[in-house]
């Protein structure tokens, strides 16, 4: 059998007989893989914890016929425990490994894999609010996977904005012209903070009030479980409460700059 090695993050695992386990990774050059780690749910395995959903590991494999199998894994992004312990990180980042697993088969996507690691990595050190980073990891995800909305030029006919209609299925605001009837309108706050999501402008994101981001949310809510064409059973338990914690010290590579 073939031996391979790639760095992964790993999305879900579940339990396979008595000890060992399914590991469903996204990684940097093999796209989704599906894997066995042999023994990890035994207390002396030395790699159990390195196999853990949101953590980010160099993994070596043999390629089997249906599931490979993982031989070593060593750590790279330790983000697990960091964004376990916080409710607010945690389900955020269980929205943000289902996306990425329903969003990429097997050939995969660079720059998914790199914008969920970056996600990932910011939310251990809670350098934005966990609700802001979900919704920005939504957007961008959406935009890599070929359904980037438009938050200022009409969706269908390119006329120049500001337009305050939002249809969903249109992909974004649209002219009055052809927005349907009884279409939202969204006001130029909540745009504005849709906007800079999408760009990554965290500055202006997190200035925003706490009723622009609540509603600006349930549109990314809406606007991705239309594109995925399925209801992403992770976003009922988002935790949208204030987060009124000060940040952790900053860093330069944020989930905007990992997709970049």
């Amino acid at each position: 059998m073939p031996l391979y090695r790639d760095e992964a993050v790993v999305l879900r695992t579940h339990k396979l007989g008595e000890a060992d386990r399914i590991v469903t990774m996204l990684s940097r050059e093999h796209g989704k893989i599906r894997a066995v780690a042999k023994g990890v749910r035994r207390t002396a395995s030395k790699f159990g914890s390195r196999l853990e959903p949101f953590m980010v590991a160099d993994v070596q494999l043999f390629e089997g016929r249906s599931l490979d199998i993982i031989t070593q894994a060593e750590t790279i992004g330790p983000y697990g425990a960091a964004i376990a312990s916080d409710y607010s990180s945690y389900t955020a980042a269980a929205v943000m490994v289902e996306t990425a697993d329903k969003v990429t088969d097997d050939d995969g996507s660079l720059q998914q894999y790199l914008l969920l690691v970056g996600a990932l990595r910011s939310l251990s050190r809670r350098e934005h609010p966990a609700g802001l980073t979900l919704d920005s990891y939504l957007l961008r995800s959406l935009s890599i996977a070929g359904w980037a909305p438009s938050f200022v030029d009409c969706a269908v006919t390119g006329a120049p904005g500001p337009h305050s209609a939002f249809v969903v299925q249109l992909g974004g605001v649209v002219a009055d012209g052809v927005a349907p009837p009884g279409a939202p309108r969204l006001d130029a706050p909540t745009l504005h903070l849709l906007a800079s999501l999408l760009s990554g402008d965290w500055a202006v994101a997190q200035a925003a009030g706490e009723r622009t981001r609540s509603q600006a949310s349930g549109i990314v809510a809406a606007y991705t479980q239309f594109h995925l064409e399925r209801s992403l059973r992770s976003l009922q338990h988002v935790d949208r409460s204030p987060d009124l914690r000060p940040a952790l010290p900053s860093h330069t590579d944020t989930a905007a700059g990992a997709a970049q």
